[in-house]
């Protein structure tokens, strides 16, 4: 099976931490990485909610392909295209207004992603995590259809409409060297299942890492096995995701 192989970041690759900043890349794992995209003719791409810089932070040297930013952000075979902060001019105000309304909220964090918003309230007691979903829901109202509000692991996302995972890799599988191949993507997140169903109606291969209902037809239980299964394909093992458990 000639697979293109799309792979979220956080809670996928590397396990979830209480802060973004704070997220450990496992050592070895950008070797895996390049030796598989060898293994795959350069089939290989990172699909996140993160910017696509902040990706490269995490495993440098490797500059991998890459949609950050639900799609907004995309890179393939070195150029990087996607939407700048100023091109969002009501998304900005919203960011300063979150900003200053989650000042009392020591335990919230806002992610400002320039062409997006993040809301996480991982850290933070039950009541200042009901208000800060309370915020961010509130901005996202105010942006109207423009916009999207995407919730996931005590976290809420604001992006831009048009960007999901599922565009993004739709558009990645009609450039080469991914055209013609099996799409397989990797997510762990509710904010994945939307590119779990496309991938799913385009015939490919949906894993879902992690506890959670999910439309996916595969389930792995956590990053570490998703790893143990990469470092196995970028040595030579059988590459069959077909075979990988049942949801």
């Amino acid at each position: 099976m000639d697979i293109a192989l799309f792979l979220d970041f956080d809670g996928t690759l590397a396990e979830i931490a209480p802060r973004p900043d704070a997220v450990v890349v496992e050592p070895g794992l950008v070797e895996t990485l390049e030796r598989l995209r060898e293994r795959l003719g350069g089939a290989l791409a990172i699909v996140t909610g993160r910017p696509v810089a902040v990706i490269d932070g995490f495993l440098a040297p490797a500059r991998l392909d890459a949609a950050g930013l639900h799609g907004v952000e995309r890179r393939l075979g070195g150029a990087l295209s996607g939407s700048r902060a100023e091109d969002h001019p009501a998304l900005r105000r919203q960011v300063a207004r979150l900003e200053a309304e989650s000042a009392a909220l020591p335990n919230v964090l806002i992610e400002d992603k320039g062409a997006s918003v993040a809301v996480h309230w991982r850290l933070a007691g039950a009541d200042d995590a009901a208000r800060a979903e309370a915020l961010v829901k509130a901005a996202a109202e105010v942006l109207g259809a423009d916009y999207r509000l995407q919730l996931g692991k005590a976290v809420g996302e604001i992006v831009p409409a048009q960007a999901t995972k599922a565009h993004a890799i739709r558009a990645i599988m009609e450039q080469p060297p991914y055209r013609g191949r099996v799409p397989v993507f990797f997510g762990d997140d509710r904010t994945d299942e939307i590119a779990f169903a496309s991938v799913n109606a385009d015939g490919g291969i949906a894993v879902r890492v992690g506890d959670g209902e999910t439309v996916a037809h595969h389930r792995l239980p956590d990053p570490a096995a998703i790893r143990a299964l990469l470092r196995d394909w970028a040595a030579g093992g059988t590459i069959d995701p077909a075979a990988l458990p049942p949801a």
